[in-house]
């Protein structure tokens, strides 16, 4: 995969991965985000993480690129922000975040404040029912739950509970309680939300899901990965004995959040 710039366009669409997706339903949840064509001067999408723009990041804004060719998508950390911004179109930003984080959204609205450009910033990616997706799919990758949902209730489990690990203290862990209760449901399974690297924090849920019956646990981290480092994942997981599913990553599910938001933007 060609590298993306910061603060720039995506590379030439030629130079990105071929992806085949296969046809959607037509209405309901998957119903095409973003009208398929777009006049000339529609908003540029910008993208924005803290911190690195490579890996994961980088991959999610190829995803939305070649999904959505007929949006101009760029990536920009924080940092970067105001030289991705266009001088002459609107912007929609959307923050790479899967919860609410104020340090993170009030840097965003300073930059775009002092450029004093055409912009509008998006609410973070969660939470959303395809959040509650994509840790299941993250769950079964790794044999913490089954590939599809429960169907039969006398098929066992390969754990008794799960905690959604998500990063920005409670603020986030409270955001996080709808996608808790929507995993559970695709689960059947008790889900309580945690913070990774702060309080309320795992050691808290794993006593508490323990004291309910629940032995076999097993953490499903709904970060993109830039917000935590894998060494300090495994090992917060490890400490409370719980297995521990991959963070979300660039997985497709949340490049169709982005185009949503960006899609929601222009129906409004």
């Amino acid at each position: 995969m060609s590298e993306l710039v910061e603060g720039s366009s995506l590379p030439n669409r030629t130079a990105l991965p071929t992806r085949q997706r296969a046809p959607r339903p037509g209405g309901g949840r998957h119903r095409a985000p973003v009208p398929t064509s777009l006049p000339s001067d529609a908003p540029i999408l910008v993208l924005v993480v803290s911190g690195q723009t490579d890996g994961a990041p980088s991959e999610i804004a190829s995803v939305v690129q070649v999904d959505n060719p007929q949006i101009e998508v760029r990536l920009a950390s924080t940092g970067s922000l105001a030289g991705a911004l266009p001088e002459d179109r609107a912007a929609v930003i959307v923050p790479l975040l899967t919860w609410p984080d104020p340090a993170v959204l009030g840097e965003i609205g300073k930059t775009v404040a002092a450029t004093g450009g055409d912009a509008v910033i998006t609410e973070p990616l969660g939470p959303h029912p395809l959040l509650a997706e994509a840790l299941h799919i993250r769950l079964a990758e790794r044999g913490l739950a089954r590939a599809d949902r429960v169907r039969l209730i006398n098929i066992a489990s390969p754990v008794d509970a799960i905690i959604v690990g998500v990063s920005g203290g409670a603020a986030a862990v409270q955001a996080a309680q709808p996608t808790a209760v929507l995993l559970a449901s695709r689960l059947t399974l008790p889900v309580v939300a945690a913070c990774l690297d702060g309080e309320p924090g795992l050691e808290a849920a794993a006593t508490r899901l323990r004291a309910a019956g629940a032995q076999r646990l097993a953490v499903a981290p709904c970060i993109i990965g830039h917000e935590m480092s894998a060494v300090a994942l495994a090992d917060a997981a490890g400490a409370v004995e719980a297995g521990c599913a991959a963070p979300l990553g660039a997985h497709s599910l949340l490049a169709d959040l982005v185009a949503r938001a960006y899609g929601s933007q222009l129906a409004t």
